[in-house]
C-alpha cells in the first residue's frame, strides 16, 4: 500500500498543471519530458558538431563542404528538439501560430541587428564566395584567415594571431578582397631597383633564376610565368617589379612572402655583383674655360689643361630583345577575363 500510495503521489505531482499556455494545461511532468529531450537533443548537436569538425580538420580539400555540413547538423538538431520539447509539454503547435506571430513581429523590432547578422551569416554558408580558411581582406586593410562563420559575427585570425570579430553584414555590404577564392593563388609584385648603368638582360636573369629557386614559388605555366618588369626610371636608378605566381600557402603569409622574396633579389644582385642604389646628388660639370667633365675638373683643381687622350672605344652592350621584356610579352596573353578559371572540383 504504501508503494501504491508513493506512485499515486508521483503521478499526481506529474499531472499537476504548472500553467496555461494557448489554451492548454502544462503539467510538471511535461516539462520534465521537454527538458530530457531538449538536453538529448543539445548533447547530440554537440557530438555531431564536434565528430563533423574533426573531419573538417583532417581533410583540407572538403573543409568547406564539411562546414555547412556542421552547421545544418548542429542548427537542424537543436531545431527539431525544441520542437519535440514543445510536443512533449502537451502544447498544440498549431494553436500557437497566432501568439508565434505576435511574438516574432516584437522580436523582430527589438532584435533587428541581431536578426540581420543571422541571416547575413547563412547567407554566407550557402553563398560560398567566402568559406572557412579563405585568406581575405577587408576594408581597413585588415588581412587574416577565415576561422568560423557563427550566428553573430565571422571570426578572422591574423597572422599575428589576433582575432577579429567582423559582424556577418559587413562581409557581403562592403568590398572584401578575397586572396584564395576557390584555392587559387594569386600574382604577386616585388619592387627593386638596381644602378643606373646595370644590364638590364643581367639583371632579368638573376632575379628570376632566385625567385625559380625559391620554395615559395608555384611550377610555372604558359599562363603564369615568372617576369622581371622595367616599370619606372627613377631618381636613383632603374626601377623594376618581379611578378612571380607564390603557393596558396605562401599568399596566406602575405607580409613574410614579400619579405623572403626582398631578401632573395637582394642576395642575388650583390653576388652577381649589380650595385643597388642609394639617394644621392651627384655635381656635373659641364663646361669649364672650354672643357667639359674630367679635364674641367683637372683644369680648376691644378690650373693644367691635361694632354688630351684617345678615345677609347666602348664595348657595345647586346640590345633587349622582345623575347626579354616580360611586359611585352605578358600583353600577348589572354586578360583575366578571358583567362578560363581552374577546375578545382
Amino acid at each position: 500500500m504504501t508503494d501504491m500510495g508513493s506512485f499515486l503521489a508521483l503521478e499526481k505531482i506529474e499531472n499537476a498543471p504548472v500553467l496555461r499556455l494557448a489554451g492548454t494545461s502544462i503539467t510538471a511532468g511535461g516539462l520534465i519530458s521537454a527538458a530530457i529531450i531538449l538536453a538529448v537533443a543539445l548533447a547530440l548537436a554537440w557530438a555531431a558538431t564536434r565528430g563533423i569538425k574533426r573531419m573538417r580538420a583532417r581533410s583540407s580539400r572538403s573543409a568547406g563542404a564539411l562546414y555547412v555540413l556542421e552547421k545544418l547538423v548542429g542548427y537542424g538538431l537543436v531545431v527539431a528538439g525544441v520542437m519535440l520539447a514543445l510536443s512533449a509539454t502537451g502544447l498544440n503547435l498549431s494553436s500557437l501560430a497566432v501568439f508565434a506571430g505576435a511574438l516574432g513581429i516584437g522580436v523582430g523590432l527589438g532584435l533587428q541587428g541581431v536578426v540581420k547578422e543571422f541571416v547575413s551569416g547563412v547567407f554566407l554558408i550557402f553563398d560560398r564566395m567566402v568559406s572557412v580558411g579563405d585568406y581575405v581582406e577587408i576594408e581597413g586593410g585588415a588581412r587574416g584567415a577565415i576561422m568560423e562563420i557563427g550566428p553573430r559575427a565571422t571570426r578572422i585570425r591574423t597572422n599575428d594571431n589576433i582575432n577579429i570579430l567582423v559582424p556577418n553584414s559587413q562581409l557581403i555590404e562592403h568590398p572584401l578582397t578575397n586572396w584564395t577564392l576557390k584555392g587559387d593563388t594569386r600574382r604577386i609584385h616585388i619592387p627593386f631597383s638596381v644602378a643606373y648603368g646595370a644590364d638590364r638582360g643581367e639583371v632579368r636573369d638573376v632575379v628570376l633564376a632566385a625567385a625559380r629557386a625559391s620554395p615559395f614559388t608555384s611550377p610555372e605555366t604558359d599562363a603564369r610565368k615568372c617576369q622581371v618588369w622595367l616599370v619606372n626610371f627613377g631618381e636613383s636608378g632603374l626601377d623594376f617589379e618581379l611578378l612571380v605566381w607564390p603557393t596558396q600557402d605562401a599568399v596566406k603569409r602575405p607580409a613574410a612572402m614579400h619579405a623572403a622574396y626582398t631578401w632573395a633579389i637582394a642576395e642575388a644582385l650583390e653576388q652577381a655583383g649589380i650595385e643597388i642604389p642609394f639617394p644621392q646628388t651627384d655635381l656635373r660639370i659641364r663646361s669649364l674655360f672650354g672643357r667639359e667633365g674630367d679635364e674641367a675638373m683637372e683644369v680648376m683643381t691644378t690650373g693644367k689643361a691635361p694632354r688630351p687622350k684617345p678615345a677609347a672605344r666602348k664595348p657595345k652592350k647586346k640590345a633587349t630583345t622582345s623575347s626579354e621584356n616580360d611586359a611585352a610579352e605578358d600583353l600577348l596573353l589572354p586578360s583575366a577575363a578571358e583567362a578560363p578559371e581552374p577546375d578545382n572540383s
